[in-house]
């Protein structure tokens, strides 16, 4: 990874960009690629799109997801404290004693999410569970109601947490909204490598960058219907099981470290599944696998039945303690995403319909 991409990276990790207020995040990504695209352009409520135009006007989508999970102010007490509902899958049971950037109308307010000391719940901590959503209490600083409003805050604004992205040993890189700004990152990397090769690709290539994933695939789903592409890389994190704790029986067996993974199943087309292994292979990408018998719990989901069918796949990177502040991935699997997405578009003819033969 070179300086400007870290550079790039930290900037989309540290815009705050909770689900239903994606557009910090958004102009950060759309600002890196305009040099790149032939165009970047957005919908109504912000998913932003780049294209780069091949030796073909068939076109081919790489999707990734611009929102994190967060909280949102749900009540304001007469006392200035404040009560919240979780954006997305917040994880409530590791909220207390959490830093806050409220996003309010005069600009970011610091807050914590209170915790009562250990030795205030010394009685109870026999049988102690995780506090409800109700029970989380917010600190900005406020004595009263009025004294929150003159800070810009009501009902109804933003939150995300306040940790910042930093990096472990090993080229492990830690960071809240890993989930998906990552996925964002690594389809931007593959747009910018296939503008400065010395020919066009060979189909047009579409990278979207979509809302409100985290809520439904709302924005992929209007995105999609719009754009309607010709076939679809769908790209998103996935568990890595390679923690205590984790059974593979139950969860599969993927390892931080050990490539992306390609799912099988369901929403993935076949012959798009066929073509990733095959670039994987000749490119000697090392590539994990991972079985999808339902849903895939991803965009990929919501892309592939509009209109009459994009053939769509969905690729994704190893994260260990997703929904967290804590989510971590490795360096290497990012480079070998960007390696086999890469090489995907590469591979492709404009005679590649992926369409099923009787």
């Amino acid at each position: 990874m070179t300086k400007n991409e870290r550079t790039f990276l930290y900037k989309l990790l540290e815009a705050p960009s909770p689900t239903g207020s994606e557009m910090p995040g958004q102009r950060v990504w759309a600002n890196y690629l305009k040099p790149s695209a032939h165009t970047v352009e957005c919908d109504a409520y912000g998913s932003t799109w780049a294209t780069l135009p091949g030796r073909s006007k068939r076109s081919v989508m790489l999707a990734a997801h611009a929102d994190e999970i967060g909280w949102m102010i749900k009540h304001i007490q007469k006392d200035g404290f404040l009560r919240i509902d979780r954006v997305g899958g917040s994880d409530h049971a590791t909220a207390r004693g959490r830093r806050l950037r409220l996003l309010g109308d005069k600009g970011e307010v610091t807050g914590i999410i209170g915790n009562t000391a250990v030795h205030l719940r010394r009685d109870s901590l026999s049988n102690e569970k995780a506090p409800q959503v109700h029970e989380l209490w917010v600190d900005v600083g406020a004595s009263s109601a009025e004294e929150v409003a003159e800070l810009g805050l009501r009902v109804g604004h933003f939150a995300v947490y306040a940790d910042e992205p930093t990096e472990l040993a090993h080229k492990r890189i830690v960071s809240r909204a890993l989930d998906n700004r990552i996925g964002s990152f690594i389809i931007a990397q593959v747009l910018c490598r296939l503008a400065k090769a010395k020919t066009k690709p060979p189909v047009s290539l579409v990278c979207l960058n979509a809302i409100q994933e985290e809520i439904g695939g709302h924005g992929a789903m209007m995105a999609t219907y719009r754009l309607l592409p010709d076939a679809c890389v769908c790209l998103d994190v996935t568990h890595a099981t390679d923690t205590p704790g984790l059974d593979a029986k139950k969860h599969g067996d993927v390892k931080l470290g050990g490539g992306p993974t390609l799912t099988h199943g369901t929403a993935n087309h076949p012959m798009i599944v066929d073509q990733l292994v095959k670039v994987a292979k000749d490119g000697k990408i090392p590539l994990q696998h991972e079985a999808s018998s339902r849903f895939t719990g991803t965009d990929t989901d919501k892309i592939f039945t509009q209109r009459g069918g994009v053939p769509s796949a969905l690729v994704s990177l190893p994260l260990r303690c997703m929904h967290s502040v804590v989510e971590t991935a490795h360096l290497d699997d990012i480079e070998h995403t960007i390696q086999l997405l890469t090489g995907f578009i590469q591979s492709l003819s404009a005679k590649d319909t992926f369409h099923q033969k009787l």
